[in-house]
């Protein structure tokens, strides 16, 4: 069952908060890398050469013989296929015929677009040197040109030499029957056969010649350059957005698995959510921004949390990372819960407590003091109740209650707050029975 949309919106945000905490914490290295990717970028944009390109734009005419039927489509609108033409004009046929006609030993290659809804070719060349990258996209066009009208007339070529053998057949045969039709006497079977035959083949005949005689008419006709290239003024490649772009992508990446990784690796406590996220031990109060004095309302709710999740009467104060302070929370503390607080300095505490808190100091404590601290008091028995953090050492106790005495042996290192005082009373006078006037 998926939670509501109120709850999933507020843990996206939660989330997100989150990750720009995270981002914060590691702003140094999250910055370093996107500046590192940055001016690997644009040094990467300086040191690449610049490149220029030249654009020839050439309109494909319909050659004169149409030897497949084309379908007519939104991208195709006439009965000839660009993209093969495009392929064509990228042909290692035409790059040669390129490199033949610059005098050139092998020709940059040429990149072929179609522009929609038209029959023109852009032929772009991309070269060192803005000349070069004319003259060859200039040449592809032409070689393009020339090698398309090649292949018509080659076309063209065989068809007529299919027609003329197909003709001489035709004409052969005419010339058998028409010597057949005079050996025959006229309205005989066989004459009327051959007569029949000899019209048919004389029909062929004239077909094949008038197709003989039209495609010799043919004017081949491949295309015309109606954009020759000019000469570029400004390099095409490298782009600095296009590099700036890539850059900051990768900065951004690279910063963000960096900070991610660094803050997974790095056990050091600095906030109370980190606590709780690295060690799973809850945090009863944060006692962080209370520097000079103890807020009371704090206090309450944490001696409340302590004496209901206290199973006895001893409770034992635990600093993270081991050293002096415990004090400063158990008096405060003990003047607040009904219960014995242990501040640890005696042998014995560990082995009186019926229970523990810990008092983590943030940003010197790690996840594995606190671990230590866990399996320390596990070992005898403890259980942990919860964690109290603070940033550095907390306000001193009042003197009065820090000069407060014992109760008994049992309690040693016990703070307790003084007994309230007896009321005073008034001594009442003292009654005596005093002798009457006798009767």
């Amino acid at each position: 069952m998926s939670p509501p949309p109120a709850v999933q919106a507020r843990s996206s945000g939660t989330d997100l908060a989150e990750h720009l905490s995270l981002l914060r914490r590691r702003k140094l290295l999250f910055t370093g890398c996107l500046l590192a990717a940055v001016a690997a970028a644009l040094g990467l944009w300086r040191l690449v050469p610049p490149a220029y390109t030249a654009t020839t734009e050439v309109l494909v005419a319909p050659v004169g013989v149409q030897e497949q039927n084309n379908q007519v489509t939104s991208r195709q609108r006439e009965a000839l296929n660009l993209d093969t033409e495009a392929r064509v004009a990228q042909s290692a046929v035409v790059a040669a015929m390129t490199a033949t006609a610059l005098k050139v030993p092998v020709a940059e290659p040429a990149e072929v677009s179609v522009p929609p809804n038209s029959s023109v070719l852009a032929i772009a060349v991309t070269a060192a040197d803005p000349l070069t990258a004319v003259a060859q996209s200039r040449a592809y066009g032409q070689a393009y040109l020339t090698h398309r009208t090649e292949s018509a007339q080659t076309a063209l070529a065989a068809q007529q030499k299919a027609l003329l053998a197909k003709l001489k057949q035709v004409n052969s045969a005419l010339g058998d029957t028409a010597e057949q039709v005079t050996k025959l006497r006229r309205g005989t079977a066989g004459h009327a056969v051959a007569t029949h035959r000899q019209s048919v083949l004389n029909r062929q005949a004239l077909s094949l010649t008038m197709k003989y005689d039209s495609l010799k008419t043919v004017a081949i006709t491949p295309g015309t350059v109606i954009s020759e290239a000019a000469t570029p003024t400004a390099p095409s490649a490298p782009s600095l957005p296009l590099y700036l772009g890539a850059g900051l992508m990768l900065g951004l990446l690279s910063g963000s698995a960096a900070a991610y990784g660094r803050d997974r690796l790095d056990t050091r406590l600095r906030r109370a959510a980190d606590v709780e996220r690295l060690t799973g031990v809850a945090v009863l109060a944060d006692l962080s921004d209370q520097v000079k004095v103890l807020d009371k309302g704090t206090l309450h709710d944490l001696a409340s949390s302590v004496v209901a999740a206290c199973p006895g009467k001893r409770l034992l104060v635990r600093v993270v990372p081991p050293g002096p302070g415990a004090h400063a929370l158990a008096v405060p503390l003990s003047a607040r819960a009904p219960l014995s607080v242990l501040s640890g300095e005696d042998v014995n505490d560990l082995a009186k407590a019926d229970a523990a808190i810990l008092l983590i100091t943030l940003r010197k404590a790690a996840g594995g003091d606190v671990a230590a601290a866990v399996r320390h008091l596990s070992r005898h028995n403890v259980p942990i109740i919860g964690a109290v953090t603070c940033t550095g050492d907390l306000p001193a106790p009042p003197a009065k209650s820090r000069a407060l005495p014992k109760l008994s042996q049992t309690l040693d290192k016990l703070v307790v707050p003084a007994p309230a005082p007896e009321p005073e009373t008034t001594p009442m006078p003292a009654v005596t029975d005093t002798p009457g006037p006798k009767p």
